[in-house]
């Protein structure tokens, strides 16, 4: 018999933003509007990465999110690494440990030109991905998407002019602010979740975003 106390919880799954906040509001939207408000307002809402490139508002995005735990005290959040944002904190200076160039980043040597890897300030000691996400890659067209790079093989200009610098320019270090380098400091690999018993489950997704909300009890 179900205990009648053991409510089922929901857990809300969002991936991909990429810098589209006007996207990332509206769904935040219409997932307010399709869960009641007591299982919305007690969700686990786990992001699974992805929060900057590509968009041309990686910054209000971020902003966004630090705010959610303050305006929605009751559920939980957490904040996945993606590839990209683990770039760009590479490229702030934000990950912990030392990145000289070691052997094992030389299977990627080859690629350095081609990909225009960052040369300014910082950069010796800089994580190989933060070069590359710095970078101006040297192709202008994608040719596996269909469409044009935005500065650095990650599409990170659009992140940098967030922030109000140019691609590639070693001041977005200092124009990050301390809060979003916090931000993308404490984010995680790994998130478990343990699955009792499945009552719900939807996915919606688009080219640029993902969510997948699941009720268990």
């Amino acid at each position: 018999m179900t205990d009648p106390n053991n409510k089922p919880r929901t857990v809300i799954c969002v991936g991909d933003i990429h810098g589209y906040l006007t996207k990332l509001l509206n769904l935040w939207s219409n997932l307010r509007s399709q869960i009641d408000p007591d299982s919305f307002n007690t969700a686990t809402v786990i992001f699974l990465g992805d929060y900057c490139d590509r968009g041309p508002d990686t910054r209000k995005v971020i902003d966004f999110l630090i705010t959610l735990p303050k305006r929605y005290s009751n559920q939980k959040h957490v904040f996945l690494s993606g590839n990209h944002d683990f770039a760009f904190g590479g490229f702030v200076g934000v990950l912990a440990g030392e990145f000289e160039a070691k052997e094992t980043w030389m299977e990627y040597a080859d690629n350095e030109e081609r990909e225009g890897w960052y040369k300014g300030e910082g950069y010796e000691k800089m994580h190989l991905q933060g070069r590359r996400w710095g970078g101006w890659i040297k192709a202008k067209f994608n040719a596996a998407k269909g469409i044009d790079y935005k500065g650095s093989i990650y599409d990170a200009a659009p992140t940098f002019e967030s922030y109000g610098v140019a691609h590639g320019s070693s001041e977005l270090m200092k124009a990050v602010p301390e809060a979003h380098k916090k931000f993308l400091a404490d984010m995680v690999w790994v998130h478990e979740e343990v699955f009792l018993q499945l009552y719900f489950s939807s996915i919606c997704s688009s080219w640029h975003l993902e969510y997948c909300v699941v009720r268990m009890g």
